[in-house]
């Protein structure tokens, strides 16, 4: 028998209230299936998928497969959202690599486009990973009321009401705000690295750089020479007889 998913009770407010606000730069763009009208429409819509899911993918992360098949109109947004959680690439960068808490954290953002509300909730989807293993996990989030009602099955899921009333900035995105990796796996793998630099070096523009056939360009070479001189000699000023050494000049007609 499964254990029924632990109640919790939703203290964030920014997620679950309509808002009135005028749209700006910070307004998520929504990517459905709804309103496409070209085929670089679906391209886009593809890419907003691998970046919310995976923030980046590379060509070997792709799932060409998939695409394949949402292109053909064989699969809805939604599964191709739950292909993406399943696939070995986010295995490896977010389940793999941080405990089960964390992972819930990244999924609730990824998928519901909000935070977690408390820590009940995260308790509550970690049991659920526990006992069903992450496809369990998934579908029940994708099956969830609030996932349906948001994002349905043709549209892209996106960070929700990232704008708050009263601040100058909203919230940060969730790909800034939750890395991939957490304190523990950072250290593990051994970054962030902490590099020190001795030598201080000088940035010269262009502009300022000698051209050719400048002095500066042999100052180098002037101070690697050392020519060989004859020493001053050492005269005791006792020794001179400044009225002999001293020239006399002698003016005209003045014997």
């Amino acid at each position: 028998m499964a254990i029924p998913l632990l109640e919790y009770a939703p203290k964030s407010q920014n997620g679950r209230v309509a808002g009135y606000e005028v749209p700006n730069e910070e307004q998520p763009r929504i990517f459905s299936t709804d309103n496409l009208l070209s085929a670089s429409d679906m391209d886009a819509l593809i890419e907003a998928a691998y970046r919310q899911i995976f923030f980046h993918a590379f060509k070997a992360d792709r799932e060409r497969f998939l695409e394949s098949q949402l292109r053909s109109g064989q699969i809805t947004v939604r599964d191709f959202i739950r292909g993406l959680l399943l696939s070995n690439t986010f295995k490896k960068s977010f389940y793999d690599l941080n405990s089960n808490y964390r992972f819930v954290e990244h999924c609730v953002q990824k998928v519901l486009g909000r935070d977690v509300y408390s820590e009940r909730e995260k308790i509550a989807w970690s049991i659920v990973v526990a006992t069903k293993g992450i496809k369990g996990f998934v579908d029940q989030l994708l099956d969830s009321d609030e996932y349906l009602e948001n994002f349905g099955y043709s549209t892209v899921p996106y960070q929700r009401r990232r704008v708050l009333p009263g601040r100058a900035e909203g919230e940060l995105p969730f790909n800034i705000k939750s890395p991939r990796y957490n304190e523990y796996y950072r250290a593990k793998l051994g970054f962030p690295q902490i590099i020190w630099q001795t030598i201080v070096r000088s940035y010269v523009p262009q502009e300022k750089q000698p051209k050719a056939g400048d002095p500066r360009n042999f100052l180098a070479m002037a101070q690697s020479i050392n020519p060989s001189v004859n020493m001053p000699q050492k005269v005791s000023p006792l020794n001179i007889d400044y009225d002999r050494e001293v020239p006399y000049r002698q003016l005209a007609g003045i014997r």
